[in-house]
């Protein structure tokens, strides 16, 4: 045998070992972005690109530690390399950016086979040089003509919140454009139809969406549920709203909840309370950064499965039943039916129209520290329209009952024993838990989701904000569905106070 056949074999060796087909390593950068915005004043394209280099010098340096760390892919930011824009100013940071289903273009080897595409290229030679994946969220281009497309905008150009996947060739593989747009998204377009982007890789079937995407079926529930995708690849910019959405606690949960890897890559801006990455699997967070303090951005990187195990989900048979105690306060603009937990040990059902939850618990705490038990089975109509069915445990702002639900990030009691299910009858249930600790604290090891139900037999050693089974019915999400019986009576003037209620958050919303 020849001295290069044996350089030939050694080298398959090594790329066997690499990927046995259990593991492979992630990596996910939460990016402090640099940017400038003026309405109004448009830059100039070469303006655009400098801020833009700025963002893609750390880009290249966190590509390059990754892989120093073993890292086969590498996940960016929602708007990461041009920060938010106008649709006036956003139009100066985009790149024309061709569908690599119909076009095999490498930027790096071939860079001017498009024309200004610096954007590209910088980040196809980040993924060649370093041998790794890059997942990259930029905005891409498409001119129109009005007189043969009667969706074309009136400036004459589509501008799509794009996601870019990069092989480690620096090939472009993957383009997805972001079909949910959050409200204050005026800068972007939706595509004329929902696409469902998969890409395959040597150490597995991914697949890619963005941002408050997750919070529906297409393409999120679509790519595991229809096409199969062992690994979510998730650029965000997601703004923290307590108690439910919270970034790394609502991202670890959809994880869990779908039973895939999934792979959340934030923007760190703090005055848009922007912050929280995960790696996480059907087991949990394996990695994980929320800093509301630092002005910092992290790299993450964890070895995680190929194929990853999902748990079961099992409804739970709950008996209807009705407290004299029970009360009904607001939590993100939905009246939660709740009962209060003024018991240090107790058991206790709380159901509202077809959802019943259930509750056994130990804590230990101040006595002027209220938590309440509470259910919700509606459409949510507050900066969105969406489904719910959701069991919540949450700690209450103040000592008063109209504040449970209200955001807090203050709390003292501890849980012992914690056992939380529903009678759900949809297979879309997502568990989270939240306790208080440096930045938001998931409370990792100190429990499990088990047959539907969120358990914690040894305890939950720091103090508890939440936990909750958050249920999404997709099927009723166009508003039709009406209760039969126990339907709530809303009132006149709901509306007037979802508006004030966003009001008071100071436009907290949960996604952009």
């Amino acid at each position: 045998m020849t001295m290069f056949s044996v350089l030939v074999l050694l080298w398959m060796s090594q790329v066997v070992s690499c990927y046995d087909d259990t593991s492979f390593v992630a990596a996910v950068y939460e990016h402090a972005v640099v940017w400038t915005s003026i309405p109004g004043q448009p830059p100039t394209r070469q303006e655009a690109i400098d801020f833009m280099k700025q963002n893609l010098d750390v880009y290249r340096e966190q590509t390059r530690e990754a892989k120093r760390q073993g890292a086969d892919i590498i996940v960016f930011p929602e708007d990461g390399i041009h920060g938010f824009q106008s649709r006036e100013n956003q139009y100066f940071y985009l790149e024309t950016i061709p569908d690599p289903e119909k076009i095999v273009w490498n930027p790096c080897d071939d860079p001017d086979r498009f024309n200004d595409t610096p954007v590209q290229q910088n980040l196809s030679c980040m993924a060649k040089e370093n041998n790794i994946y890059v997942v990259a969220n930029f905005g891409d281009k498409q001119f129109c003509d009005s007189s043969e497309d009667s969706s074309c905008p009136n400036d004459g150009r589509y501008q799509f919140n794009t996601d870019v996947v990069f092989d480690n060739e620096g090939t472009i593989v993957a383009r997805y454009h972001k079909e949910h747009l959050f409200m204050t998204e005026l800068q972007f377009n939706r595509p004329p139809s929902v696409e469902i982007v998969t890409f395959q890789t040597p150490f597995g079937k991914f697949g890619v969406f963005t941002c408050f995407d997750v919070l529906f079926r297409d393409p999120a529930v679509a790519l595991v549920e229809d096409c199969g995708v062992d690994t979510i690849v998730f650029p965000t910019a997601w703004m923290d709203v307590l108690p439910l959405f919270v970034s790394v606690e609502f991202h670890q949960a959809w994880a869990m909840g779908m039973g895939v890897n999934f792979l959340s890559s934030n923007t760190h801006v703090l005055d848009r309370r922007m912050t929280g990455s995960t790696i996480s699997t059907p087991s949990g967070a394996v990695s994980y950064y929320h800093d509301m303090n630092s002005t910092e951005g992290r790299l993450l990187v964890a070895e995680i499965p190929i194929k990853p195990i999902k748990n079961g989900v099992r409804s739970a048979e709950l008996p209807i039943t009705q407290h004299d105690t029970e009360f009904v306060s607001d939590l993100f603009g939905d009246p939660f039916t709740f009962v209060d937990l003024t018991k240090e040990s107790d058991y206790v059902i709380i159901c509202q129209n077809d959802l019943c939850c259930s509750l056994n618990y130990t804590k230990s705490g101040i006595s002027s520290e209220i938590y309440a038990f509470g259910a919700f089975d509606d459409l949510h109509t507050n900066e969105g329209q969406y489904y719910l069915q959701i069991c919540a445990l949450v700690k209450c702002a103040n000592s008063s009952r109209d504040t449970c639900g209200q955001p807090t990030n203050d709390a003292q009691t501890t849980f012992s024993h914690l056992r939380l299910a529903g009678n759900f009858k949809f297979p879309h249930v997502f568990p989270e838990v939240l306790t208080r600790g440096i930045g938001m604290d998931l409370a990792v090891g100190e429990w499990e989701y088990k047959n539907g139900a969120i358990i914690s037999t040894s305890g939950i050693s720091k103090p508890l904000l939440s936990a909750a089974l958050f249920g999404r019915v997709y099927e009723r999400d166009d508003g039709t569905f009406k209760h039969t019986s126990g339907a709530m009576e809303v009132s006149p003037h709901l509306p007037l106070l979802l508006i004030l209620f966003s009001v008071h958050l100071i436009g907290s919303v949960v996604t952009v």
